[in-house]
């Protein structure tokens, strides 16, 4: 009886380790009206949320800068939500090691680590939890809703990537499937395994949470919904 008890539990284990190794479903782009939105007008931050003491513009680029500590990553954030995607533009870093990023397919969760009470006063109201694609520092998908790192590649993306120089990021995220390219190269191919947890959020521009100064700019963000070529356009 032991014996075949434990082999029913070597079978479970063994099934699910293949179902682990299983490819993560597909989920068909979503149908919806193609436009073309240029989600920054290169003057203003019109159309977005966000401290106003952390971002700004300034000759015709979003900048997000910290001085003192910042304990939580912070977000500045579209007023519109999107679902399926296609968003080009141009990021640098400006001072620090840290990586920046994008995040979409969530919602700005002010309580997401479970450990903050005040969200005005440690400063969390503009906190997202969804998915994040990295750069320049690293390169790939991290995950916000606390599953574990994604990290997608840490070879080509280095090789193409500039640390501390305007990098041209192209972002396609159609249904549970994300890709990304790098300065004309393609550097992420990832579906969400889980893909009941994408939904339509807004787009956010991330400065980490850090124990120094940094600096981070963003231009361009030209947004286009429901793409209607499946494949990312800015690959040489």
């Amino acid at each position: 009886m032991r014996v075949l008890a434990l082999l029913f539990v070597l079978a479970a284990s063994v099934a699910a380790l293949g179902q682990d190794k299983k490819a993560p479903p597909v989920a068909k782009p979503r149908e919806g009206k193609t436009e073309t939105i240029k989600l920054f007008d290169g003057k203003t931050l019109d159309g977005w949320d966000g401290y106003s003491d952390l971002w700004a513009v300034k000759d015709g680029a979003i900048v997000a800068k910290n001085t003192d500590p910042l304990k939580y990553s912070t977000y500045l954030l579209t007023k519109h939500s999107y679902t399926d995607f296609r968003l080009t533009f141009a990021s640098k870093l400006v001072t620090s090691e840290m990586h920046s990023g994008v995040a979409f397919w969530g919602e700005v969760s002010p309580k997401a680590d479970g450990k903050v009470q005040d969200p005005k006063k440690d400063r969390t109201e503009h906190t997202y939890k969804g998915h994040l694609v990295m750069f320049p520092s690293g390169y790939g998908m991290y995950d916000l809703f606390g599953r574990n790192s994604l990290p997608v590649d840490g070879g080509p993306a280095k090789k193409v990537g500039k640390q501390h120089d305007w990098n041209d990021i192209e972002i396609l995220a159609q249904g549970n499937r994300v890709r990304v390219a790098v300065n004309g190269t393609a550097v992420v191919d990832w579906r969400d395994p889980e893909p009941d947890r994408i939904k339509a959020g807004p787009i956010g521009l991330q400065l980490h949470s850090n124990s120094v100064p940094q600096e981070v700019q963003f231009k361009g963000l030209v947004l286009e919904t429901f793409p209607k070529e499946d494949k990312l356009l800015t690959v040489k």
